[in-house]
């Protein structure tokens, strides 16, 4: 997981949607880290003996480790992975991974006549501010879209992450609606075990790493995998990095070695050899073939 983080402008036009993005980013904390990073602006900057006020509407969520949380409306709680944590307008909070685990969090900053209606109609709710809806794929997916059109800032990319996180919000919504139904164990395995791929696709991670975070067996766990995705982990695992070195390869300049790099290949020599078994090319006729197809259009 990169660390990752922006404030972004805002104007008239973009406010007259309903709905604008002030922020997005996600963080990697480590164990006994100092939380949060000092480098936010001041109006974001806090730390748990200070609290902190807020003039918008945060969607937090936390993929991975444990904390605590407390706002003037509830008392403190504690949080495990998968849990959303609301933050709202004037209202006095506080939150910090557990020292022990650390966490990782995803978060967007939003303001807007529709996230209003949404707190005023009782669909986000200061005194329920912590939401446990396990480990959603497509909600992880959604942050992701909203942090990679951040990076770009390309012209509309406001209205266009404003719909995702009215998308999110619908997400969150029909994720808890569906946990007071009974999940099966092992859906709910596999579940958090895309989440944690996908959460350390950037990192030295293994299948064997994700059963035991999991606490369950290696072998059992990979029968199961593949019984559920047709892929065994490792597969599953790997083919995450071909996509994102995909989209990479599309959407940026970056040395094919530093991609490699970036996704934790042993040497861009594997990387090339592993992108052209998965893809019938290798990293730089791919690119060349995606700048070749946008030149067309």
């Amino acid at each position: 997981m990169i660390n990752f983080y922006k404030y972004l402008p805002v104007s008239k036009e973009d406010e007259s949607w309903g709905l604008t993005v002030l922020n997005a980013g996600c963080t990697h904390i480590e164990a006994t880290n100092v939380y949060p990073f000092k480098n936010h602006p001041a109006h974001h900057n806090f730390n748990w003996n200070s609290w902190r006020v807020l003039q918008e509407y945060q969607i937090i969520y936390i993929t991975n480790g444990q904390g605590i949380f407390e706002s003037e409306s509830i008392k403190q709680i504690e949080i495990k992975a998968g849990t959303i944590i609301l933050l709202f307008p004037n209202e006095k909070h506080r939150y910090k991974p557990d020292n022990r685990t650390g966490w990782n969090e995803y978060w967007v900053g939003i303001k807007g006549d529709i996230v209003d209606n949404l707190h005023h109609s009782g669909y986000l709710n200061p005194e329920h501010p912590c939401l446990y809806i396990g480990f959603n794929e497509s909600i992880f997916n959604i942050y992701n879209l909203i942090i990679e059109k951040t990076k770009e800032e390309k012209p509309g990319y406001q209205p266009l992450i404003s719909g995702a996180v009215l998308h999110l919000i619908g997400s969150c919504h029909a994720a808890m609606k569906q946990s007071t139904t009974e999940n099966k164990e092992e859906e709910t395995i596999i579940n958090q075990s895309r989440l944690l791929f996908r959460s350390n696709i950037s990192n030295s991670y293994s299948p064997q790493q994700a059963a035991q975070d999991l606490n369950v067996g290696y072998s059992w766990f990979r029968k199961l995998f593949k019984n559920y995705t047709g892929l065994s982990p490792g597969q599953y695992f790997l083919q995450l990095k071909i996509e994102k070195a995909k989209e990479m390869l599309c959407n940026s300049n970056t040395p094919i070695k530093e991609i490699s790099i970036d996704l934790n290949f042993d040497s861009s020599f594997y990387f090339s050899k592993i992108f052209k078994e998965k893809t019938g090319l290798k990293p730089t006729e791919y690119r060349k073939r995606s700048q070749d197809v946008l030149l067309i259009v």
